[in-house]
C-alpha cells in the first residue's frame, strides 16, 4: 500500500493546485452556460422568426455547430480569437488566450443545442396564449418577454442543466489546447508512471461524483416543476 500513501500524500500537498484547476473548469462551465443558453435564446427566436433570412441563419448555425466535432472547434477558436481581437483592436491578447478560446468556443458550441431546447420549450406553449397577449395590446416581443418566456423556460429548465452536465463533463477537452483545469492539473501531478493511472481514477472519481449528484438534483427539481 506504498503507493496509496505517496498518492494520498501527494493529493494533500497538491490541494491548492487541483483548487485552481477546479476553478478553471468552473469558470469556462459558467461563462459558457451562461453565454450559451442567451445565444441559444436568440437563435431559436430567429428559428421561430417569420423572416426567411433570420430563420437561415439560425438553421445553418444550428447544423454546423452540430455536424462538427468539440475538439475541431476548441482548436479552431484557439488560433482564431487572438488573431480576431488583434484585428479588431490593433492589441495584442494580454489575458490566458487557452482560457478566453475555450469558452469561447464552449459558449458558441453549446448555443446550437441550448437553442434547440429553448426552442421546443417555446413550442410547447399553447399558441392561444400568445393570441390572448396580442389581443391585451402587447406585441411580440413583450408577449414573448412577460408571457411565453417565462413559462418556456419554466418547463425548460432541467434539460437545460442536464445540457450543462454534458458541458462540465466536455470540458475536460480543453486539455488538448494546454488549459490548466481540473483535469490536466491533476494529470501532470502524475510525474511518476507508476502513479499515474491513480492519478487519473481520481479525477474520473471527482466527474462522477459531481455529475452524479448533480443529475440527482436535476431529477428532483424536474419532480418539483412537474408538481
Amino acid at each position: 500500500m506504498d503507493w496509496l500513501t505517496v498518492f494520498l500524500t501527494d493529493l494533500h500537498a497538491s490541494y491548492p493546485a487541483l483548487w485552481h484547476g477546479f476553478s478553471i473548469t468552473l469558470k469556462v462551465l459558467l461563462f459558457a452556460t451562461v453565454g450559451g443558453i442567451f445565444i441559444g435564446t436568440l437563435l431559436a427566436l430567429m428559428r421561430l422568426s417569420s423572416s426567411k433570412v433570420l430563420n437561415l441563419f439560425a438553421q445553418s448555425y444550428v447544423n454546423l455547430f452540430r455536424s462538427i466535432p468539440l475538439l475541431l472547434v476548441l482548436m479552431w477558436f484557439y488560433f482564431a480569437v487572438p488573431f480576431i481581437y488583434t484585428g479588431v483592436t490593433g492589441k495584442y491578447l494580454t489575458i490566458d488566450t487557452a482560457l478566453v478560446s475555450s469558452i469561447v468556443a464552449f459558449m458558441l458550441f453549446e448555443a446550437a443545442y441550448f437553442a434547440e431546447i429553448v426552442r421546443a420549450g417555446i413550442q410547447s406553449i399553447p399558441k392561444g396564449q400568445s393570441a390572448a397577449a396580442l389581443a391585451l395590446g402587447m406585441n411580440y416581443g413583450q408577449s414573448m418577454r412577460f408571457i411565453i418566456l417565462p413559462q418556456a423556460f419554466r418547463k425548460m429548465t432541467p434539460l437545460l442543466l442536464q445540457q450543462s452536465i454534458i458541458l462540465f463533463q466536455d470540458s475536460t477537452m480543453v486539455y488538448a489546447i494546454g488549459l490548466l483545469d481540473f483535469f490536466r492539473t491533476n494529470y501532470v501531478r502524475g510525474d511518476l508512471m507508476s502513479l499515474l493511472t491513480q492519478y487519473i481514477l481520481f479525477a474520473g472519481l471527482v466527474y462522477f461524483t459531481v455529475s452524479m449528484l448533480a443529475t440527482f438534483l436535476v431529477k428532483k427539481l424536474q419532480q418539483r416543476l412537474r408538481v
